[in-house]
């Protein structure tokens, strides 16, 4: 099993922890949305083959972070509380 580093409470066992999506991926705002920025919102993601930010929860502290990664080789590069410059 993978330990994962809660900004909070240090590395826990990823079994604690739940994707949240690709960090920097802004909701659309308001009430009058069209229905395409919704599809691109929940369905359009760039997938990147390498280094990627992802926001992350840790289900034990129920605190967001962002979580910077290799996709490939699933090295853990960094993680930090989640701001709202990388808020979903």
């Amino acid at each position: 099993m993978q330990l994962f580093p809660c900004p909070f409470c240090g590395p826990r066992e990823e079994a604690e922890f739940h994707y949240g999506g690709e960090a920097g991926n802004p909701r659309p705002e308001g009430t009058d949305v069209r229905t395409g920025e919704w599809t691109d919102y929940l369905h359009l993601r760039t997938n990147p083959k390498g280094t990627t930010a992802e926001v992350w929860v840790h289900l034990t502290c129920r605190e967001f972070f962002v979580m910077t990664r290799n996709s490939v080789t699933h090295e853990i590069l960094d993680s930090s509380p989640l701001h709202a410059d990388h808020a979903q």
